[in-house]
């Protein structure tokens, strides 16, 4: 066994060393710091990217080396503090996905590709200094995990999607849950999990036939997980649903779970365990909106787009308090020219102020006349192309989000306890707002207008007066919203459920590190350790421990080869290969 450092002695040693856990503005204690070295490979779209590059500091922070591997086309989109970023192919280096034109061609070109400079990166990093021991990489690229184990080293998928969605797929690839899912095949019932109905399910569940390509990549992120060290969701325990809790709940009233204050752990994961386990380990949301132990992480530091931070907080900051409406459908969702009138003058008729984010390849659908009635003055509206979505929910004078629910804004909503309204497109977005309004208890949920088939400006209205006007359900929204952020911050805090999760992860990352055949970054480390107790000269130390004398040799570049010394107890080993003493 390798160098192994517990959690409370790597703390000791850093306090020792006088460096500060989380900082990663000094580029002296980050070298210092590094106990390993981890390859973290998200997806290359923005809701992949977040959240896998937040992991990515929360590792590093905790001093491993981390090392993003993202494609050439995203690769100067990604820049945050000594979190190193590599590029490595798709095959479409000069346009990204938009070259493929199709997810099929992309995937089969990201997995052919992908496999062979992912395997030449960890291969490039052997001889140096940090060589990668473990490889965490977004679930939709189940191949990464082969090339790890390939290579020899550890691998772990990320799944970006809640713990419950995660579930759903799951059974469908175990055969436990069969498509299409029909009407009469309702509800769907999972462990911990409240009755789930068409409305409520992964849109096309129900027609599996309209996105092949996507359902096909979602069942194959369970392929070959029994190969996998960890699996990582980006969750928390204490909010994915107890059954004992919604068994007991009204048919017709869903029991929110602060009526009891009861907060159960973990439950979708158990209920799920015979196929898979997983450690939660989010919210992955930047430091500073949560427990603020990484020095300065105010954003992602990952941007597919050019953000109008000043002009959005000027404008909120001439709000009253919890006054504004933050409306955004995210970076994939497109709405038909029908239901951009029906939004807009939603919006309009509320009579409150808002902020809508319409992408550039939306605006034309944006009604004739709503621009110069409600935000030509920008007194009561403002339309922006893209905004930095945190410091939007963090200001006070947001009130309330208008979401598609995607899993990493509906995070965000819960960690900044902002109040939310779900208007879900498709995807698990539908699942997100059934939570949101049925179990988290943090918001509305609007109906679809059956006869038009789109959400209609009545019911958005309706939706907004129930959240924004002071009531007894809004006030009960609020209450909860308050509280979600307040489990959030105390998960990832240090000793949380998450925190805990993480820790569990590193210690094995680092032990993985210590083995005598490859692990140099180990040698260095326990090196610096002696010298720090005993004079060294130029060839060996000398280290007395509990009486015992152990003479350590060390090569340059090459593995540690310790040697029994004089004073060493006969029974005593540390050959290559096993480390204990």
């Amino acid at each position: 066994m390798g160098l192994l450092l517990s959690t409370g002695q790597r703390n000791l040693y850093y306090k020792e060393e006088k460096i500060v856990s989380g900082d990663l503005s000094n580029p002296d204690i980050m070298e210092k710091a590094h106990e390993g070295h981890v390859l973290v490979l998200p997806y290359p779209s923005q809701g992949h990217i977040n959240p896998l590059l937040q992991f990515a500091k929360r590792l590093a922070s905790k001093g491993l080396k981390a090392t993003v591997a993202t494609t050439h086309y995203t690769l100067s989109s990604i820049s945050t503090p000594y979190i190193t970023v590599e590029a490595i192919s798709d095959g479409f280096d000069d346009s990204g996905f938009t070259q493929a034109q199709s997810a099929e061609v992309f995937l089969e070109s990201f997995k052919s590709h992908g496999s062979r400079t992912l395997t030449q990166l960890i291969k490039k990093h052997q001889t140096t200094k940090y060589p990668i021991t473990c490889v965490v990489y977004d679930s939709f690229f189940p191949w990464a995990l082969d090339v790890a184990k390939e290579n020899g080293i550890l691998g772990a998928p990320f799944f970006t999607n809640s713990a419950t969605v995660s579930a759903i797929f799951s059974r469908i690839h175990g055969g436990t849950l069969r498509l299409p899912v029909r009407l009469e095949d309702c509800p769907v019932v999972l462990p911990g999990v409240p009755p789930l109905y068409l409305e409520d399910l992964p849109s096309f569940l129900n027609a599996p036939e309209s996105y092949p390509a996507y359902l096909k990549m979602k069942l194959n992120q369970f392929s070959n997980l029994e190969k996998a060290d960890w699996i990582f969701c980006n969750s928390f325990q204490s909010l994915e649903p107890e059954s004992d809790n919604m068994s007991k709940a009204s048919p017709n009233k869903p029991r929110c779970r602060y009526n009891e204050m009861r907060y159960e752990t973990e439950s979708v994961i158990k209920g799920i365990g015979e196929q898979w386990s997983a450690k939660l380990i989010g919210p992955m949301v930047p430091s500073s909106y949560l427990d603020g132990r990484i020095v300065g992480d105010k954003g992602y530091g990952a941007s597919l787009w050019k953000p109008l931070e000043h002009q959005c907080t000027k404008w909120l900051e001439t709000k009253p308090q919890n006054s504004v409406v933050y409306v955004s459908f995210g970076s994939m969702v497109s709405l038909s020219q029908e239901e951009m009138e029906e939004i807009s003058w939603g919006l309009q008729q509320s009579g409150f102020n808002f902020l809508w984010v319409v992408k550039e390849s939306e605006t034309h659908k944006l009604p004739k006349g709503f621009l110069e009635l409600t935000t030509k003055s920008q007194e009561k509206g403002m339309i922006v192309n893209w905004c930095n979505q945190l410091e939007l929910l963090a200001h006070d004078s947001v009130g309330c989000f208008v979401t598609h629910c995607g899993w990493n804004s509906t995070l965000e909503g819960l960690s900044l306890g902002v109040p939310m309204i779900g208007v879900p497109k498709w995807a698990d977005q539908l699942t997100g707002a059934k939570f949101i309004k049925d179990v988290w208890c943090v918001g509305m949920r609007v109906k679809v207008d059956a006869e038009i088939g789109i959400v209609g400006r009545e019911e958005l209205v309706s939706c907004l007066n129930e959240v924004m006007n002071v009531g007894e359900k809004s006030l009960q929204i609020k209450k909860n919203a308050k509280k979600w952020r307040e489990l959030a911050k105390e998960a990832i805090s240090e000793g949380g459920s998450s925190d805990k999760a993480i820790d569990d992860s590193l210690d094995v990352t680092i032990q993985h590190c210590g083995t005598f055949d490859q692990k140099h970054a180990s040698i260095e480390r326990l090196s610096s350790i002696i010298h720090k107790i005993r004079a060294v000269d130029d060839k060996f130390g000398k280290l007395q421990v509990g009486g015992m004398l152990l003479m350590c040799f060390f090569y340059p570049g090459d593995v540690m080869r310790p040697r029994l010394g004089r004073g060493v107890k006969q029974g005593c080993s540390c050959e290559k290969g096993n480390g204990t003493t």
